[in-house]
């Protein structure tokens, strides 16, 4: 199954919905650390149910665009807001529909192992940047998190599982300055008693303290020279 058809599926079940839900909990401290002012352009890469962009046109940007690889989650995105200045379209990370120097940020939250190819995506993120832009690429899949290892198993694309390093190098490699990389804890997801478990989804309770507030989302930060 494709990426395309994947989501598409999801979309029609309307589990967007239920993905703004979950990612908001870190999406929302990583759009605040963006440095983004009245006027810029914001390149939503995986944008889902467009959420991301709805927030940031409460800080003035100028024009959003979210791009999506399934119809459906384009089409629902456009559904959950009637703003002129956001607009969705359909496209391949690998092939950016921009024009070099056009956009001032780029954000991604969990859908950058799902590239194709992630260092040529990386190089047209470099590419469409303006001087002095940003890529702020959040994911909760990677190496160092082994609790969502498990995740390639219930998805039939796959998907990019790099280290915090081979992120640092990539961005360096398709010519981004590494500005920053952190771990996000997610502390709104509630963590029950250790008398509580094993629970229908975790058999310990230090695995659930793993993936949710040792590692979170990570957070690798790239600058366009």
């Amino acid at each position: 199954m494709s990426v395309r058809e994947e989501f598409d599926a999801w979309a029609s079940a309307g589990r967007d919905r239920g993905m703004e839900d979950r990612h908001w909990h870190t999406a929302k401290h990583v759009l605040a650390r963006m440095p983004v002012e009245p006027g810029d352009t914001v390149l939503d890469l995986g944008t889902g149910s467009g959420y991301a962009l709805r927030a940031l046109r409460e800080r003035d940007i100028g024009r959003g665009y979210g791009l999506d690889g399934a119809p459906e989650m384009a089409r629902n995105a456009r559904g959950y807001t009637d703003d002129d200045a956001i607009g969705f379209l359909v496209g391949d990370f690998d092939a950016l529909p921009f024009a070099d120097d056009s956009v001032d940020h780029v954000f991604s939250m969990e859908a950058f192992y799902y590239a194709t190819n992630p260092h040529n995506t990386l190089e047209e993120v470099r590419r469409v940047l303006n001087p002095g832009g940003t890529f702020y690429c959040a994911v909760n899949y990677f190496a160092e998190s082994e609790q969502t290892h498990g995740w390639q198993e219930n998805i039939s694309i796959d998907m990019t599982l790099w280290s915090r390093a081979e992120y640092r190098e990539a961005f360096r490699e398709a010519g981004l300055y590494v500005a920053g990389q952190d771990a996000i804890p997610d502390r709104e997801i509630e963590i029950p008693p250790e008398s509580a478990f094993p629970t229908d989804e975790w058999e310990r309770r230090e695995a659930m303290v793993d993936r949710y507030r040792t590692w979170g989302t990570l957070l690798t930060v790239g600058v366009a020279p």
